[in-house]
């Protein structure tokens, strides 16, 4: 059978355009339809410009960490519009270089929501497409729970785009987004609350780093209130919200932002005109081959809920493409992912925790080293870095690395690729490190803290 394209592809999120693009290369004639934005949640409202604002908030600690080093800053003033519209040209120029990517690689860009007809047809904005093969990579879109005056709360998809920036502002949630956004507000001069359900916010980290990050936070100012909920959100004549607890208090703020979860954005996409399967919470079931229950359609990325992380959804489409168009037998490693929490300070983490490690292994080495960066001996901020090795006593391999601390998202992963390759602590030893640095710390733990057993 003949059709109009030998792939099509729904979303040109990082995933989908990486696919696309990679196909296209491959010889493939390849089609790609979007609805929003070029480059997905991460280039347009996610880890892009996310970063960004993780920058321009760490400047009022820049301005008075100078005093400590000679510096008279003087008077100091945030203006939001300026960061707001200086982020959105940044964007907009990456999207652009989306679209320039996939014109040169041959792919057809189609502006409209894709929705699948049957097997082998997408129809977008009325026309009909046939394609021997159907890929999704739709992404993952914010939860927003239903509450009294749920309509006063943004998402991280709004927050980049506020009119007016919050003196008073309430985040929600105990995630990466939860807690970098109340990082970004109090770094820029907001008020923060930073409200968690449970006991201890970035639950599957490793307890260590949770506790010092929630220490670290605290000291900086941001309010955080564990074991806490929001029960009603009242707007009031001034324009300020009235926000309920479950605690029996309210705080009066300005902005009430949630970050409690994304799912898989699968919905009035046509899968009911397939076999494709669906977890219950839509997340797009799929065989080791990111294939569906409907062999010609596909998918990855945040629509299939594995792992979240834009650089995962990336190796996804590759390992996809090398295998329908290159005759190649690719396999996804998910073992040993790094990631990056852009808090404040931030962390950064490779392997198991410590509480995965003695679940997985008979005897464990903690090594832990908690002091304060070189640079903080003269800025006069309180802020402290700690780092954790784990390591395997059976082989001596360092089975996980964890930081909190300036940079500690580049720090690691130089050590990511360390570890992924087999390093042992012995290795870890006998590397010679750069000084002075706060990395060179993870080469110079020798006696552990305590073992696992």
């Amino acid at each position: 059978m003949s059709y109009d394209y030998d792939l099509f592809v729904i979303g040109a999120g990082s995933g989908g355009v990486r696919a696309s693009r990679m196909a296209a290369n491959l010889g493939a004639k390849v089609a790609v339809c979007e609805d929003m934005f070029m480059g997905g949640t991460c280039v347009n409202v996610g880890c892009v410009p996310k970063k960004l604002f993780v920058y321009g908030s760490h400047f009022s600690e820049d301005f008075k960490a100078a005093a400590g080093f000679g510096w008279s800053v003087g008077e100091t003033s945030f203006d939001w519009p300026t960061l707001r519209d200086n982020k959105t040209k940044e964007i907009q120029r990456l999207n652009g270089i989306y679209d320039t990517m996939l014109a040169n690689a041959g792919v057809e860009v189609i502006d409209g929501r894709g929705s699948i007809i049957d097997p082998h047809t997408v129809e977008v904005a009325g026309r009909q497409y046939t394609a021997e093969r159907i890929l999704l990579a739709v992404g993952g879109w914010p939860v927003i729970p239903e509450i009294e005056g749920s309509e006063h709360i943004i998402s991280s998809n709004e927050v980049f785009f506020l009119e007016e920036f919050p003196k008073r502002v309430i985040v929600v949630g105990g995630g990466y987004i939860a807690v970098e956004f109340a990082g970004i507000f109090e770094g820029l001069g907001a008020e923060t609350h930073l409200l968690y359900r449970g006991e201890l916010f970035l639950r599957g980290f490793d307890t260590d780093i949770r506790e010092f990050v929630a220490g670290e936070m605290t000291k900086k100012g941001i309010d955080l209130k564990f074991n806490t909920n929001v029960t009603a959100i009242t707007k009031q004549g001034d324009g300020s919200l009235l926000v309920a607890l479950t605690d029996g208090s309210t705080l009066e703020v300005d902005c009430v932002m949630y970050a409690t979860g994304r799912k898989p954005k699968t919905d009035n996409i046509g899968l009911e005109n397939t076999k494709v399967g669906t977890k219950p919470n839509g997340a797009i079931i799929v065989n080791d081959d990111y294939q569906t229950d409907e062999p010609s359609i596909y998918a990855l990325g945040d629509a299939i809920d594995r792992v979240q992380l834009t650089p995962v959804a990336l190796a996804e489409g590759m390992a996809l493409v090398r295998n329908l168009y290159g005759g190649q037998n690719q396999k996804v490693d998910y073992n040993f992912i790094a990631t990056a929490v852009f808090s404040q300070p931030n962390i950064g983490t490779v392997g198991y925790s410590e509480e995965e490690a003695k679940e997985k292994f008979a005897k464990v080495a903690v090594y832990k080293s908690d002091f304060k960066h070189m640079k903080h001996t003269l800025s006069g901020l309180d802020e402290r870095t700690f780092m954790k090795l784990l390591v395997d006593q059976d082989t001596d391999k360092v089975i996980g690395c964890h930081m909190v601390g300036s940079d500690a998202g580049e720090i690691i992963q130089g050590i990511a690729i360390a570890i992924k390759a087999g390093a042992t602590k012995t290795d870890f030893d006998t590397t010679i490190g750069i000084h002075p640095t706060a990395a060179e710390e993870f080469v110079t733990m020798r006696e552990p803290a305590y073992i696992l057993e």
